[in-house]
Formats: structure tokens, sequence, C-alpha cells
């Protein structure tokens, strides 16, 4: 009788490790996250968006204009990743990046509805600084999630148009995504929205010699960016 328990428990455990095996999968650069620094690079696409505010100004002709950007353009990312390890579950990492992309604005009249559309280009350097904060691997894949701010530059404004942004920005990131373990390296999907804190538009316009313009500069009061960016991480 106790030969046979011992048999029955032998064939329970045999089972058990078996079960927990077929679940279990090899972990590809099972110590990648243990490194105290590393790099990599980034590629992906964004859309650049403002949030605008009307000024409802009436100009000598009794015309009151305002703005919209109706739809979004897709622009083109790219950028390095430094990464430093804190405990298991967070990193920072700082994350300098390219942006390339545009705005397309309309302006309508309020009561004849002429319209008149313009694209503002604009191409930022920036640099974001983000709290990594990791779940438990679980095999060859990793959650996350992302909190932190950027500063951002831009490259080469052009003056002369009926919108013009101040070359500089700051705000906030959230985003999420996810480590996946391949046998070389790693690779991390990700979707990041980002809220810029300040009034990027710049009312100074000297620049402006086009008269015809100023009835468009003057319709708005405030602009505020606002981003999303889908993002491909090697590392």
């Amino acid at each position: 009788m106790r030969n046979k328990s011992v048999n029955i428990l032998l064939i329970i455990v045999l089972f058990t490790a078996n079960l927990f095996g077929q679940h279990r999968k090899l972990q590809n650069q099972p110590y990648a996250d243990q490194r105290q620094f590393h790099i990599g690079f980034t590629l992906g696409l964004h859309t650049q968006d403002l949030i605008l505010t009307q000024s409802g100004f009436i100009n000598d002709n009794g015309e009151v204009w305002f703005s919209e950007i109706p739809n979004y353009s897709p622009g083109f990312a790219v950028g390095i990743v430094g990464d430093a390890y804190i405990n298991q579950f967070m990193n920072i990492r700082i994350s300098p990046t390219i942006l390339l992309g545009d705005k397309r604005f309309v302006f309508k009249e309020q009561s004849s509805e002429e319209e008149y559309n313009i694209t503002v280009r604009n191409n930022y350097f920036s640099i974001p600084l983000h709290l990594k904060v990791s779940a438990r691997r679980t095999n060859n894949y990793r959650p996350y999630l992302l909190f932190g701010g950027y500063g951002s530059m831009e490259l080469a404004s052009k003056k002369g148009m009926a919108v013009l942004l101040k070359p500089y920005d700051f705000g906030i990131d959230i985003g999420v995504g996810c480590d996946f373990y391949l046998p070389m390296f790693k690779l991390a999907p990700e979707l990041k929205f980002s809220f810029g804190l300040i009034d990027i538009l710049d009312k100074d316009r000297n620049d402006l010699k086009d008269e015809s313009l100023v009835k468009y500069a003057n319709s708005l009061s405030k602009a505020t960016q606002r981003m999303i960016t889908l993002s491909f991480n090697f590392e």
C-alpha cells in the first residue's frame, strides 16, 4: 500500500512538471533587463495637432475668421534610445528624436464661408525623458507604461506665412508598449501621447509682409501642441 502511494505521488509530480514545462517557453536574452545601461534606436510615425483658440478678431471689412486643422498628416520619426536600469520593474530612458511632419490649416470666414488653406511644415528635435514601468516578464514578452516629459526645438521654421509657431515647446508624455525578446535583439512597439503645456503661437508678426495674410494671423489667440507617435524601438 505504501509503495502504491509513492508511485501515485511520483506520477502526480511528473505530470505537474510536464504540464509546467509545456507552458514555459525558452527565454531569449534572459539577462537583457539586468544591464545597467544600454542603447538602441527608434523608428516610427507620428501625427502633429494643435489645440487652437480663436480670437474673434473683426477686421476693417467686418470679417471674422476662424481656423481649424481638419485632418492629420502622418510624419516620420527617427532617434536613439538610452536606457538606465533602476530596479527589476523601473528604468529611466532618454530618447533624442527628430520628428518630420506638417500641419494643414483651414481658415474660414464666419458669414461668407470663404476659405483659405495653408500647410505649415514643422520639423522638431525632441528630447523626451521617461520613467518606464514594466510588468513581470512572461516568456518572451513584457508590457510596460511610460510617464515623463519632453522638450522640443523647431529645426527650421518658415516665416512670412499666416501662422508662425514659436521654436520651443515642452510638455508631458504618456505611453504604453510591449517588449518582445527576439534571439538577437529586443523589439518594442510603443504608442505615445504628447501634450504641450505652453502657448506656441507666435503673435509678434513683424515678419508678415503680405497685408492680405494679417486677417488670418489675427484670427488665432493661442495654440498648444498635441502629438501621437507610434514607434518601434530596437534595443
